[in-house]
């Protein structure tokens, strides 16, 4: 591993922030990528300490990829419980109650041997009873493995909520090489959205003073043109482009828990696929969150280009929907929460010449520097397209009008501000 790795000088406390010079360190304790660790589970765990009764939680699926191996090799040093959920359980408020019922009193460690909504569920679980988790991938699916958010379905709507990092994530390449490619494809469309998360995230910075780091794009330099450059060989199984993977997917998590939160991967792309999975018709066929990120990533990625291409500023209007409106749209539960959420960026007639007046003064400006971090639609659907990833609301089953719906509405849903905000408040 070179001297500048940055996962091994973030695990040491040595990574220095590119703005500030402070040494930046990982809540996690122990990241390791290797070809295999077939027969070293036991000892990772308890290079971490970890007291002697360990929870396995896995699903049916995951259960089969990996979760028996694991559980066979703790069992060697730990007391195990094998606690093994249905196909792709839900990530609700209702699943983490009935695991918490499941998990042993005297649990002092959750092992997830999973991927996205797994290790979301025993976040939850290990937070909940106060104990840490450490996680043994399955798919090299998202980005979630090293934040410190869950993503969790709450009154129909998905939010993020704190938990905690897990201790200890392990990665055994061979396994996550022989992941059903769709989850392959995955993690690649949730790794395609950092130039439009960036962008979005860098907009609300320069028009509305809101808090923004370069730190986690720093981190990604590296891997991110590694992976975008090997995306064809992923889907051959090549151990060294799903290596750049993981590793994309690792750091990305360590820059959104060094920013306190998951503004650098997750903007107007997150909201759209947030959105469809709230107000989805039945029917729609099964498709998973990093697919939809891909897909949603190119939308707002035309969105932006329009926008940045733009050179005389865009002119606002006050924000046109108010809580009569979101409750129409989304029913009193859920319209009343939307608002607590676009109420912290709704823009009255004051607000609005505040706003106008700064991009009629900086827009040159804040059009140049956005359009620096972006790679353009045309890119980013050429990296999804060689790992044949789904490009189109088509490739997901998706309803052209709903689509149309999300762009226009997905703002509503979280007090971020991003293009989608732009695009909704513009007068012409």
């Amino acid at each position: 591993m070179p001297a500048d790795d940055p996962i091994a000088l973030l695990l040491e406390g040595r990574y220095p922030d590119p703005e500030t010079g402070e040494l930046l360190r990982a809540q996690a304790r122990s990241v390791v990528i290797e070809p295999s660790l077939d027969g070293a589970e036991a000892e990772l765990c308890a290079a971490l300490g970890l007291g002697p009764h360990l929870a396995v939680i896995s699903d049916v699926d995951t259960h089969a990829a990996l979760g028996r191996r694991v559980e066979r090799a703790l069992a060697a040093r730990f007391t195990v419980q094998s606690i093994v959920l249905g196909h792709r359980p839900h990530p609700d408020v209702e699943t983490i109650a009935r695991v918490l019922g499941l998990v042993d009193p005297r649990t002092e460690a959750i092992v997830a041997v999973g991927s996205g909504t797994l290790n979301d569920l025993c976040k939850v679980v290990a937070l909940q009873r106060g104990c840490p988790q450490v996680v043994f991938a399955t798919a090299p699916s998202m980005n979630g493995y090293t934040s410190l958010s869950a993503s969790i379905i709450e009154a129909g709507l998905k939010r993020s909520v704190r938990a905690a990092t897990p201790v200890g994530v392990f990665f055994d390449l061979g396994v996550l090489a022989r992941a059903p490619l769709r989850l392959i494809r995955a993690g690649l469309g949730d790794s395609s959205c950092r130039p439009t998360a960036q962008a979005d995230w860098l907009l609300s910075h320069l028009l509305l003073d809101r808090p923004y780091r370069e730190v986690p794009f720093a981190l990604l330099l590296r891997d991110e043109v590694e992976l975008f450059a090997r995306a064809r060989a992923l889907g051959a199984g090549d151990l060294d482009a799903v290596r750049h993977l993981v590793r994309t997917l690792v750091l990305s998590g360590f820059g959104m828990t060094l920013c306190d939160g998951s503004y650098p991967a997750s903007q107007g792309e997150h909201l759209i696929c947030h959105y469809v999975e709230a107000m989805a018709p039945p029917g729609l066929p099964e498709t998973f969150h990093g697919e939809e990120t891909g897909v949603a990533a190119i939308v707002v990625a035309e969105l932006q280009e329009r926008l940045l291409a733009r050179e005389a500023p865009p002119v606002l209007r006050p924000t046109p929907v108010g809580l009569d409106d979101l409750v129409r749209r989304y029913g009193p539960e859920r319209g009343e929460a939307c608002w607590r959420e676009l109420s912290g960026k709704h823009a009255d007639r004051a607000r609005t010449d505040e706003l106008n007046a700064r991009l009629a003064a900086r827009w040159p400006e804040m059009r140049a520097r956005i359009s620096a971090v972006t790679l353009g639609a045309a890119r980013q659907r050429e990296i999804l397209a060689a790992a044949g990833a789904p490009l189109s609301a088509l490739d997901l089953g998706w309803p052209d009008a709903l689509m149309a719906d999300a762009t226009a509405h997905a703002r509503e849903l979280r007090n971020r501000y991003t293009f989608l905000d732009l695009a909704a408040d513009l007068v012409a």
